[in-house]
Formats: structure tokens, C-alpha cells, sequence
């Protein structure tokens, strides 16, 4: 009998294979199906593919969890795929789990990439990972929202702001909100905004690292962005930020957790390969480090506040602005 410890690495090298089969079924809209119960011979000729790998494919979600099989053999979404897997679904997160198939690529090379130090080379679905950050964001904007608080906040800069689902939420809170972000993200954002029936923001196109920002904010909010650039860079975009800031107006960066020895909570060491594999400077950063950039940089009362599955690091300036 195999003592825990090794079940669990087991669990661990192994884990790949439900995720593959995950993916596969997210890519195939094989869930979109099971809405109503159908038998595997009725979704391998939807699907257009071979009725006896389908209905292996079936039998290993229903062993999941995410489809439920019925004593006819007839399949049927079990309540959590239709809440988050059914394309339509207020909570669909099935744009994610297609950047997440991308990601699969990326990393399969990953024992090259140990080896020179630089990121896979590959085309990345763009729109995959744009909506895909809509679909987390969804679920994260209100707690962002209550953490970061909008007394005195007049103009917002949603920076690196990806689909601008929180510019969205903030918007819808009365306060004048630009999203900024490259060219294709931008025409991205125009259409989730009309999708979502959210008007009155402001688009500026353009590359943070050299490009003007903008001025006249009194909040900017740089969320899951540092974890794709260096230190340094951070600290730059910081320094851009505190020029772009009415006085006494605030930054904050929303971050996943990590602990100082960057080894805990998993996800987020886990992410920082991610970042070694898609990027070429990234990584995840602890709160500690990006509270030191602030300061650095000239943001006053810096404060860390722990949220459900991020972190967000939130600084002010000083009521006389950006000291020279």
C-alpha cells in the first residue's frame, strides 16, 4: 500500500491528465451539449468525432464530477459545469480555461527553457487570454472594489486594463473611468463594454512602457500586471503613475499572494513559471516587495489588504503631489 506522501506526488505528476481532458472538453464545447441529457452516440455525431473516444472522454468527467452519467447511459451537466462551462453563463469561464490550453503548449516546453532562460516562442490566442481575464474578474471585481474604496475618487485609470471589467464596475459607480491598453485589447474592451451595455469610458491605445498615460487621476489601478515585467520595470510604471496622479491621489496593485521566501501559497509559485515561461522578465512578487517600489517610488501610507484569491497593495501621495 502506497503511504500518503507518495499518493500525493502521485496526484501531483499526474494531475496533468485531468487537466488535459478538461481542456479538451472545454475546446470541443462538449459541455454546451449537456445541457439536456444526451447519449454518447448523440454528442460524438454533434460533435462530429469518434462515439468511442467521446464516450471514454464522458465517463472520465462524469468520474470528475462535471457531468453527471444517468442509469440509462445518458449524460448531463452536473450543476457546476452549467454554471461555469456553458458558453452564455453569467459566470462562463470557458475563455480562461481556452488560454489555459495555450498555456499547455507553452509549457510542454519547459525543459528547454530551463535550460536558456528565455520563454517558449509561440503565437498566443490573444483574445483567448483577454477574455479569459474577463471571465476571472467578473468574480473578483467587488471585493477589489471594497478594498481599494472610492471616497474622493472623481477619474480613474484602469492601466494594462486587459477587457476593462473593472473600469466597468467602476463606472457603473459614477466615477469617470479610462481603460488603457495595446491597440487589439483595446477594440476587445469597446466590445465586452457594449456587450455588458457599460458607456461613457475613455480608451487610450498605446504601450504603458513608452507611451503617455494620461493625467488628472485620482486613482490608478494596476491589476495582475507586474507579475509580467522586472522590478525594475515596475518601479518605472510607478514613477509614470505618480506623474499621472492629481495630488493625493492613489495607486493600487492588485497582485496574487505570495509569501517572502516566494515559495507559498502554491498557485502562486506555481504562476511564477508560468511567468518564466511566458514572459521575459516576469515573476510573482510578494507583498513586501511591491510595498518597498512604492515607497521607493514616493507613495505614502502604504497598505496591504488580503483579499479572497489576490492581494492588493495601495498607496497615496502626498496632498503637495509627487515630490521631485
Amino acid at each position: 500500500m502506497a503511504d500518503n506522501d507518495l499518493i500525493e506526488l502521485r496526484n501531483l505528476y499526474q494531475g496533468f491528465m485531468a487537466s488535459r481532458v478538461i481542456l479538451t472538453a472545454n475546446n470541443l464545447s462538449v459541455f454546451d451539449g449537456l445541457k439536456k441529457a444526451s447519449g454518447a452516440p448523440g454528442i460524438s455525431k454533434k460533435l462530429k468525432a469518434d462515439e468511442r473516444a467521446v464516450e471514454i472522454l464522458l465517463d472520465a468527467l462524469s468520474g470528475m464530477g462535471l457531468v453527471i452519467k444517468g442509469k440509462d447511459g445518458k449524460y448531463r451537466n452536473a450543476p457546476v459545469s452549467n454554471r461555469y462551462l456553458v458558453k452564455g453563463s453569467p459566470f462562463f469561464q470557458g475563455d480562461i480555461i481556452r488560454h489555459s490550453s495555450g498555456m499547455w503548449e507553452a509549457f510542454s516546453h519547459l525543459d528547454e527553457i530551463l535550460r536558456s532562460g528565455r520563454p517558449a516562442a509561440r503565437r498566443r490566442n490573444h483574445e483567448a487570454f483577454i477574455m479569459g481575464m474577463h471571465n476571472l474578474t467578473k468574480l473578483r471585481t467587488g471585493n477589489l472594489i471594497r478594498a481599494v474604496g472610492l471616497k474622493g475618487v472623481s477619474s480613474m485609470l484602469d492601466l494594462g486594463g486587459g477587457p476593462g471589467t473593472n473600469a466597468m464596475a467602476i463606472a457603473k459607480r459614477g466615477v469617470k473611468a479610462t481603460i488603457f491598453d495595446l491597440p487589439e485589447t483595446v477594440s476587445i474592451a469597446k466590445r465586452v463594454a457594449r456587450h455588458e451595455g457599460v458607456n461613457g469610458l475613455r480608451y487610450i491605445a498605446g504601450d504603458f512602457h513608452i507611451d503617455s498615460i494620461g493625467f488628472g487621476y485620482d486613482l490608478i489601478l494596476l491589476s495582475q500586471i507586474f507579475h509580467a515585467f522586472s522590478a525594475d520595470e515596475n518601479k518605472a510604471l510607478l514613477r509614470k503613475c505618480a506623474i499621472a496622479l492629481n495630488p493625493g491621489g492613489r495607486v493600487a496593485v492588485q497582485e496574487f499572494p505570495l509569501n517572502e521566501e516566494r515559495t507559498a501559497p502554491r498557485h502562486s509559485a506555481v504562476f511564477s513559471v508560468n511567468m518564466l515561461v511566458q514572459t521575459e522578465n516576469g515573476r510573482c512578487y510578494s507583498p513586501a516587495e511591491i510595498k518597498g517600489w512604492l515607497v521607493e517610488t514616493g507613495f505614502k501610507d502604504v497598505a496591504v489588504k488580503n483579499l479572497p484569491e489576490t492581494v492588493c497593495v495601495i498607496g497615496r501621495l502626498s496632498a503637495q503631489g509627487r515630490e521631485k
